[in-house]
């Protein structure tokens, strides 16, 4: 029997998931029990859904136990327990942005699904069309760069507004080759897996053959460091993980089978976010 218990979007209950994932990666065949208890954030769905995803190609039966009835009901309204025979429920207040379980080649629908879940709900800070834009670019080129580089099944990604703590979180996850490995392989290092995230974010790093605009991460890190959020990384071993206080980096016992990318954004944020000069896609704000 297993318990997840209180998983909010802290180190340690990243690691909570980690152990789950490391006690039950190598039953194969076998039933691997659930419970979840206390509280559940449901962007989290996502790094949850890709671990139970991994348990099931390996032909193991998933049985969710017990769940507390507040988590029941929001992961039910944002969809992810209909992938275990859950029917749905209505989400009235519309603070769900729905979990998706997304093929590499669904680009136009996760950047269609990006701009109507995420970056035109109202509760974001005011913004120009412009820098709208650039946030969805940046976010596609995560998603992208999960395509190309992480040789990932599928890519999974939920959210969740929270108005009583004025912010929404977004969060994208993949099970492919991690940060570390990607980097380490292009450069021929042997970077570890924290360092190999710190890397990652500096503006204009991309592990692109001859191309050097890969800013997503960057482009990111800068509006979250003006709107006061938070944007952590889990990839392997290592967690990053910048917001106003500045950078914590730290490892975990046991690794996450893939990469974690976790956007807080600040709602109660009334800056009134435009460009300054006309930039290209290599620029950041």
């Amino acid at each position: 029997m297993d318990i997840l218990n209180h998983i909010d979007n802290t180190y340690e209950s990243y690691q909570s998931i980690i152990s789950f994932y490391q006690a039950n990666k190598d039953k194969g065949f076998d039933s691997i029990q659930l419970e979840l208890h206390n509280f559940f954030a449901a962007n989290m769905s996502a790094a949850l859904g890709a671990v139970l995803d991994l348990f099931t190609e390996s032909l193991n039966d998933i049985n969710f136990d017990y769940i507390s009835p507040q988590i029941e009901q929001i992961l039910l309204k944002n969809d992810f327990l209909t992938y275990y025979g859950k029917s749905r429920a209505i989400d009235v207040n519309h603070t769900t942005i729905k979990f998706q379980k997304l093929k590499p080649t669904d680009c136009k629908f996760f950047k269609t699904y990006v701009i109507e879940g995420l970056v035109d709900r109202d509760e974001l800070p005011k913004m120009s069309a412009v820098v709208k834009e650039k946030i969805v670019e940046a976010i596609y080129e995560v998603f992208v760069n999960a395509q190309i580089h992480s040789e990932t099944n599928f890519i999974y990604t939920c959210g969740q507004f929270y108005p009583n703590k004025n912010k929404i979180e977004f969060t994208i996850v993949d099970t492919g080759i991690g940060f570390k490995n990607r980097i380490n392989k292009r450069f021929n290092s042997n970077l570890s897996a924290t360092k190999a995230i710190e890397w990652a974010v500096e503006d204009k790093k991309t592990t692109k053959e001859g191309v050097s605009g890969g800013i997503g991460l960057a482009v990111l890190k800068e509006f979250i460091s003006m709107n006061k959020g938070k944007m952590q990384i889990v990839s392997d071993t290592g967690f990053y993980q910048y917001d106003k206080s500045g950078v914590v980096a730290k490892q975990f016992t046991g690794l996450f089978p893939g990469t974690i990318v976790n956007l807080q954004f600040c709602t109660n944020d009334r800056n009134n976010y435009v460009l300054k000069r006309k930039i290209d896609i290599n620029d950041i704000f």
